[in-house]
């Protein structure tokens, strides 16, 4: 029988704490192995018990949910799990949080004190049992192992389209850092994250890079040179009008538990934009974009993955390397060289 999942809450309210405990402890293979009130009662538990995940809040006495985690990186790297306000700031402190190495995150559905987080229950659950042994490494290492032959590559590609989930955002930040200015096609990014964070992702991208980064908008036409973010709670899809091209939102139920999906960018790809297509796949969890990742490859269009050592979590890649549709696996680095010379 394998070890439950020991889990250290670190978060300052009382009433927090307990509800989460009850609904972690529900799941029997969780255990939950200490609660802190702040991030100095953390970092002291910590060299006490020892927990294979972290539930971090932000909102603490004294150390915040950030110095927390910069210090447990720094000290003994262990995944945590940012429980966080659904809100503007919140999204913003997340955002932060995954760039300095946060495993992934989970909103609280009614601010700081949610006393329903039951309804997010299943969400954390999954999200601390897939980090179990997760490997927190630097995501961006160079790889000289390239497994496998480039086939079917056109002279060029008229836009890229990117399937990102969990520790993705880390990889899209450092693709769009070193992506040319002058790249002359569009990108298109499904990143799996709720409403408010899309936008406040896409305005981090474009401060951070000084690249036009969008959150997309409905019916907007497509231009070169521009990098698009699904907007969180909507499925994005593209449309060919003319010789023109528009985003487009769906407002249909989730697919492949997620909404937005990427199954829905990559269809409309193949459609729009044919052969000259290029779909990439980064770490995350589940099966997403592989459906779609089909349509692009039966158009002759290419199909590139993330290499398994630079994953966060294999899951979206593994599966699609299981449907034998795959042209390339690529580190962060190769995908960006790569992508250049085409």
């Amino acid at each position: 029988m394998s070890r439950k999942v020991r889990v250290l809450i670190v978060e300052d309210s009382f009433l927090m704490r307990k509800f989460l405990k009850e609904i972690l402890e529900e799941d029997p293979d969780i255990k939950v192995v200490g609660m802190a009130k702040d991030g100095k009662e953390a970092l002291k538990l910590l060299e006490n018990l020892d927990p294979d995940v972290i539930t971090l809040d932000y909102e603490m006495p004294g150390l915040n949910g950030i110095e927390v985690l910069e210090r447990i990186m720094k000290k003994r790297p262990i995944p945590c799990i940012m429980v966080s306000a659904y809100t503007k700031e919140g999204a913003e402190v997340t955002l932060e949080a995954l760039s300095r190495g946060a495993f992934d995150f989970v909103p609280k559905p009614s601010g700081e004190l949610s006393l329903d987080i039951i309804k997010v229950r299943d969400e954390l659950i999954g999200k601390i049992k897939a980090s179990k042994g997760a490997k927190l490494k630097n995501i961006v290492k160079e790889y000289e192992d390239l497994k496998r032959p480039l086939s079917g590559t056109p002279a060029s590609i008229d836009a890229v389209g990117i399937a990102s989930s969990t520790g993705g955002t880390t990889v899209v930040e450092y693709l769009f850092r070193n992506l040319p200015g002058d790249l002359n096609i569009p990108v298109f990014v499904v990143q799996h994250m709720p409403v408010v964070f899309t936008k406040k992702f896409a305005k981090r991208l474009s401060e951070i890079t000084g690249k036009d980064v969008r959150e997309t908008e409905h019916g907007e036409k497509v231009e070169k040179n521009t990098y698009y973010i699904a907007k969180g709670g909507t499925h994005m899809a593209l449309k060919k009008k003319g010789r023109d091209i528009y985003i487009v939102h769906r407002d249909l139920l989730p697919k492949n538990g997620v909404k937005p999906s990427a199954d829905y960018l990559f269809e409309s790809m193949a459609e729009v934009y044919g052969e000259r297509s290029l779909g990439i796949i980064l770490t995350g969890m589940g099966k997403d974009g592989v459906e779609g990742a089909k349509k692009i490859k039966n158009k002759g269009g290419l199909i590139w993955t993330q290499s398994k050592e630079t994953c966060l979590i294999f899951g979206m890649p593994k599966n699609a390397i299981k449907e034998k549709i795959v042209d390339k696996v690529f580190s962060p680095e190769e995908i960006v060289k790569n992508l250049v010379k085409m």
